[in-house]
């Protein structure tokens, strides 16, 4: 078992070493991963039979911790016939990110270890001063990914912004991290506050307190179904989930902005079914550059139902859920198709269905250039809904357009489709790599009565660069120069540049877990 710095060595070539002195001294100030880091990963045990196939995932397992590089795990020959030895070599990233930036109105500090002391904890703390009104915004987070091989991940959060809305959270969570994995469970808690604007029955609108403590218990099982050797036979299985889930309103809107008490104290109790056949697939240039990246593909179908008790009603709720995804001559396609409702003294209500889909191409190569093109779509309808805020779709935000913003634009049915032409520039500097991308995002929200008919498409064009390092620990930071050619507050088009990190494009994955309502967003 070799760990080894993220400067000059090399997984494959254990001869390389580094031979510039910047590397040298990059690797002086690099602390490496443990030993017992590493090997609290892996899925193969010693003295019992070796599975290739556990070997492959435990290699996967390892590159989706945050601070791995590359690693690659090889049997190698003993003397004895009835035996193997392992050799595992693994090569880290810089873990340690420093960020400053400053303007006029703002200066923000983040500092972020993703690999604390090589035991693959991270820190992420961050500091923001208001300069015109001198109010200052903290938050820290400290994560343990992985409890001595058990796979139970525990996160440590808190943040207050600048407008002294704050969260504090305790996530305590084994989830099906593989589809090997039998058994599942979390717990999470937490208090939110903020402020946020209202509008009354006249359309004005008033600042109001949201305070909420959240309750979160859930668990869950995995049969297998097959009893063949291949890889589908072994990762197919038949998944039951249990949850709890309760969020108690300290503070809510008055009356009169929110005339429902849609912000009331529910309890939820779900149980989830469902069939899961998941497998991934080793491609390379889609979200990083060069290295292996490791593709969900498989099927799952589950269905949910529970109870819902709220404002000292109680309705029953019903879903179900069907996702697919493969590789095809053409490309990668992936689909998710949910539907579900609540039913209350035989009526529907609050109804919900959902389709996303994901596409990306074959690599496409022309000189020393790759490109490849990227688009998803989603489509969300949603029926006899709530009459509140709380209850609509909105096109900004994460699920939204990206830059997008408006206080008064809402809906009950969104559909979004968003396209990135992506290309891998060839050069580097300093490990720092700038990928160009053109990129193109268009969505329209409509409402009960009228569907989409009456509703107004709003658009946006970016062009801009995808900043990647081969050698740190970063989410992709993508700076862009984009354009709307409308927005629903101005009748003119504006321009906009944009900066946000990005860990991918929302690739989809076919685990079952916590079961959960239609996600309406």
């Amino acid at each position: 078992m070799v760990t080894l710095d993220p400067f000059g060595f090399s997984e494959i070539d254990s001869t390389k070493q580094p031979e510039k002195t910047l590397s040298k001294v990059g690797n002086r100030l690099h602390l490496k991963t443990k030993r017992l880091t590493i090997l609290n990963l892996l899925l193969i045990k010693r003295n019992k039979p070796l599975d290739s196939l556990l070997v492959k995932e435990s290699e996967r397992l390892i590159r989706a911790q945050r601070y791995v590089r590359r690693v690659m795990i090889t049997p190698k020959a003993t003397p004895y016939k009835d035996s193997v030895d392992i050799e595992i070599r693994e090569l880290d990233s810089w873990s340690l990110i420093p960020d400053f930036s400053a303007s006029t109105s703002k200066t923000e500090y983040e500092l972020t270890e993703r690999n604390f002391l090589g035991l693959g904890h991270q820190v992420e703390q961050n500091y923001q001063k208001d300069l015109r009104d001198g109010d200052d915004a903290y938050s820290v987070k400290y994560t343990i990914p992985n409890i001595l091989n058990t796979y139970v991940k525990s996160i440590f959060s808190y943040q207050i912004d600048l407008k002294q809305n704050y969260v504090k959270s305790v996530n305590i969570e084994r989830p099906f991290f593989s589809p090997y994995a039998r058994w599942a469970a979390g717990m999470y808690f937490d208090q939110r506050f903020r402020q946020d604007t209202l509008p009354n029955a006249n359309n004005e609108f008033e600042w109001q307190n949201f305070k909420s403590n959240a309750t979160d218990l859930w668990a869950g099982h995995a049969i297998r179904i097959f009893k063949g050797e291949s890889e589908d036979e072994k990762t197919t299985r038949l998944i039951t989930t249990a949850r709890y889930y309760k969020v108690h309103f300290v503070e809510s809107p008055d009356v009169a902005h929110d005339t429902i008490n849609f912000y009331a104290t529910e309890r939820n109790y779900l149980a989830g079914l469902g069939i899961s056949s998941r497998q991934f697939v080793q491609d390379h240039y889609l979200f990083n550059y060069g290295i292996i990246e490791d593709v969900p593909v498989g099927k799952a179908f589950g269905i949910t139902g529970g109870v819902q008790r709220k404002r000292g009603n109680e309705k029953t709720y019903l879903g179900a859920r069907f996702t697919q995804g493969k590789y095809y001559n053409w490309g990668y396609l992936s689909a998710n198709l949910e539907f579900g409702t609540y039913l209350r003294d035989g009526d529907s209500e609050q109804s919900a269905a959902s389709l996303q889909a994901n596409y990306f191409t074959p690599l496409y190569e022309t000189g020393k250039w790759k490109f490849r093109q990227f688009i998803k779509g989603s489509l969300v309808i949603g029926n006899d809904r709530e009459p509140s805020w709380g209850d609509m779709l909105t096109l900004k935000g994460p699920k939204g357009i990206q830059g997008f913003d408006s206080r008064t634009l809402y809906g009950t049915k969104k559909w979004l489709v968003t396209a990135q032409t992506q290309s891998y520039a060839p050069w580097n500097l300093m490990g720092f790599r700038l990928n160009p991308f053109l990129g193109y995002s268009i969505g329209m929200l409509g409402d009960g009565p009228n569907g989409f008919t009456k509703s107004k498409a709003y658009s946006q064009v970016g062009v801009g660069v995808l900043i990647s390092n081969d050698y740190l620990v970063f989410s992709t930071f993508q700076l862009s120069f984009s354009f709307y050619p409308t927005m629903p507050d101005s009748d003119r088009g504006i321009f906009k540049t944009n900066a946000f990190s990005t860990d991918d494009f929302g690739l989809m994955d076919f685990e079952l877990a916590k079961p959960r309502t239609v996600l309406y967003e």
